[in-house]
């Protein structure tokens, strides 16, 4: 099996777009769509056609282009169960734990409710891919819109669970400020310092930061990190659960 090519482009003013494609089937999934016009315009860069819609929650710079593009493609829009309703044109909804093919991978779902109620991320096992949206971010994660930060808690520590060089996609190019603040909160970390530079470098030349993998947000994502001595230290919350530890720092994130 071919690996997947994969096309990342800017949608909107910092919304992430991803288009996956098979060469072998011909398959093309949008991860998403933030777009219409920036999704076409990278289809016909790569002369693909599009066939499926990976919605991974019911926000508007994620599901804009849904019913446009499946107008324009008659594609297959997946989506969060807990959210069927809010997603527009959606054919099949998905939940915690379920499995489907699609030309010939493995696609599993994780639900991780945080930003969200019902978000979830994309995991392809065979192909070390991972679609994290507005859950997971390189050294961040997103706000709390709809669960406390004890639910996106346990979101995270199912995405910690999985191999460290699962590469993973997200939603925003949000990693300068997501840096800048890590480096408050673990000042210490001289892995995350020198990611810092490495990403403020990036941006300097105009280059995005996508994608990361699991074991380097180990490594470099405070929210990762909550069991920390030094991070509890730095943050006053040495005998905290985790839970606590982790609301903390999205709190002080939020405020950044």
């Amino acid at each position: 099996m071919k690996p997947l090519e994969i096309e990342v482009f800017l949608c909107r003013s910092d919304n992430f777009g991803v288009l996956l494609h098979d060469s072998e089937t011909g398959t093309t999934i949008s991860i998403d769509a933030p777009e219409e016009a920036a999704i076409l315009d990278a289809l016909n860069r790569r002369g693909w056609t599009l066939t499926h819609i990976f919605t991974t929650h019911h926000h508007q710079d994620h599901v804009e282009a849904n019913l446009a593009l499946k107008e324009k493609f008659g594609c297959e829009i997946y989506g969060p169960y807990d959210e069927a309703v809010a997603i527009p044109g959606l054919d099949k909804s998905a939940a915690d734990g379920d499995e489907f093919e699609l030309a010939g991978r493995r696609v599993q779902i994780i639900s991780t409710p945080g930003h969200t109620a019902g978000h979830i991320c994309y995991y392809l096992p065979d192909d070390a891919l991972l679609f994290a949206a507005d859950t997971l971010f390189a050294m961040g994660c997103g706000r709390l819109f709809e669960r406390p930060a004890a639910d996106m808690w346990h979101s995270f520590q199912k995405l910690m669970a999985l191999p460290n060089d699962i590469h993973v996609y997200f939603g925003h190019e949000y990693t300068l400020s997501n840096a800048r603040f890590a480096v408050t909160v673990d000042p210490e970390n001289t892995t995350l310092k020198q990611r810092a530079g490495e990403v403020e470098a990036l941006r300097n030349e105009g280059k995005f930061t996508i994608p990361t993998t699991i074991g380097l947000e180990k490594q470099t994502n405070p929210y990762m990190r909550v069991a920390d001595p030094a991070i509890r230290a730095t943050i006053n919350l040495p005998d905290a659960t985790d839970a606590e530890v982790f609301a903390e720092i999205r709190t002080r994130k939020d405020k950044f």
